[in-house]
């Protein structure tokens, strides 16, 4: 079909599978997205998944899933710490680029995707799309209406992300695609909860207030290994980290990471204003979700599936890439800035001085937000 957008996906891990796979092969996304290539390291893994949900084929090399030339378009899948050299790679095969959370582990990295990308004319977008939840939007809404009055103060976080991915139940099986070994998330240079989860938290809440201009942090490890399936696995990853940051007007948030505990209940931020206050995504009391929201591609089953939410800015660089939609909000310079803060928390942490922050991205304006809301809002 004409409009129909290649898609190879890298890694048939949890995400490959639950993220991609799955949702790409259901019958009502056929007329946009052919599933062209799937490719894997393990030996069987890229075979297993092409005969489990249709794709045309499969590959051990990545170099042969850039090679083929009914790859449009590539959903990066794999541990955290490679995306970016996979990303160039792409890149210099003249691919467009979906990056599972998160885009690269510096900034630097980041500005260099970022070129590359304008200099060969091709689309990237990087998850998490957190600023697709309608609650969120809504929170936007709120201050930009004035009805938090001046914001103060706000806080985010995660708790138990090792513990997580170690009980994660499709990491469990008896089979090649549902045995995978979670050992990335413990590994540097992409591993830990700052990379993998509170990246979720950043993007909420630098999506909802506007970029963070000064990061101070305290961090460490807490937890030095875990057991899955009778391996040991060592963590080299901080797994308890505090950030404090500072916005224009004096606002201040803090977004936390740790083994255990939660203060913010869910990736969303608790916000503080003179005027009302956000907690567990109600506006003083009033829930901020209603019945009938949902993403712009949540149709169907979707919407019930797992990872839906990676599914959502898969379908929104199939959109741009086919002309049918806009600059996607889960764009590469807000996951650059997202990066920035994260890679500058570790940089204060360990010299104990405050960093600035420069990198800056656009954000969703009022206007926008009311035609997101008639159109996906309950």
């Amino acid at each position: 079909m004409a409009n129909q957008v290649g898609m190879g996906v890298v890694g048939a891990g949890a995400i490959g599978i639950n993220a991609a796979l799955k949702h790409l092969s259901q019958e009502d996304v056929k007329n946009r997205v052919r599933l062209t290539a799937v490719c894997d390291p393990v030996e069987g893994r890229a075979e297993a998944a092409a005969a489990a949900y249709g794709v045309d084929r499969g590959y051990r090399d990545y170099e042969a899933l850039l090679a083929d030339p009914a790859v449009d378009a590539v959903t990066i899948c794999t541990p955290i710490g490679m995306h970016f050299t996979q990303g160039m790679m792409a890149l210099e095969a003249g691919k467009h680029i979906h990056f599972n959370k998160t885009m690269t582990t510096t900034r630097a990295e980041a500005d260099t995707l970022i070129a590359a990308a304008e200099a060969k004319n091709l689309k990237i977008v990087a998850s998490p799309g957190q600023m697709y939840w309608t609650a969120n939007q809504r929170m936007r809404k709120l201050l930009l209406d004035g009805e938090l009055g001046r914001p103060v103060w706000a806080i985010a976080g995660t708790g138990s992300v090792g513990n997580y991915h170690i009980n994660e139940p499709y990491r469990h099986g008896n089979d090649i695609l549902t045995n995978t070994n979670p050992s990335w998330y413990f590994k540097k240079p992409g591993g830990g909860p700052q990379y993998d989860v509170t990246v979720y938290c950043l993007h909420a809440l630098t999506g909802i207030v506007g970029p963070v201009r000064r990061v101070s942090a305290a961090s460490g490890k807490i937890v030095a290994s875990f057991d899955f399936r009778g391996e040991r696995i060592a963590n080299e990853m901080d797994d308890s980290t505090t950030l404090l940051l500072e916005f224009d007007n004096s606002l201040v948030g803090v977004v936390y990471a740790s083994p255990v505990g939660l203060v913010a209940d869910g990736f969303s931020p608790h916000l503080y204003g003179l005027a009302g206050k956000v907690e567990e995504l109600k506006f003083n009391g009033e829930p901020l979700g209603k019945p009938g929201d949902r993403m712009p591609h949540h149709f169907g089953e979707h919407g019930k599936m797992g990872e839906n939410h990676v599914y959502e800015d898969i379908m929104q660089l199939v959109d741009w890439i086919s002309g049918t939609g806009r600059k996607p909000l889960c764009n590469a310079e807000h996951a650059r800035h997202v990066i920035d803060i994260i890679e500058s928390g570790y940089r204060a942490a360990e010299t104990g001085q405050a960093q600035t922050i420069c990198t800056d991205f656009d954000l969703l304006g009022l206007g926008e937000i009311n035609e997101m809301l008639e159109q996906y809002g309950g």
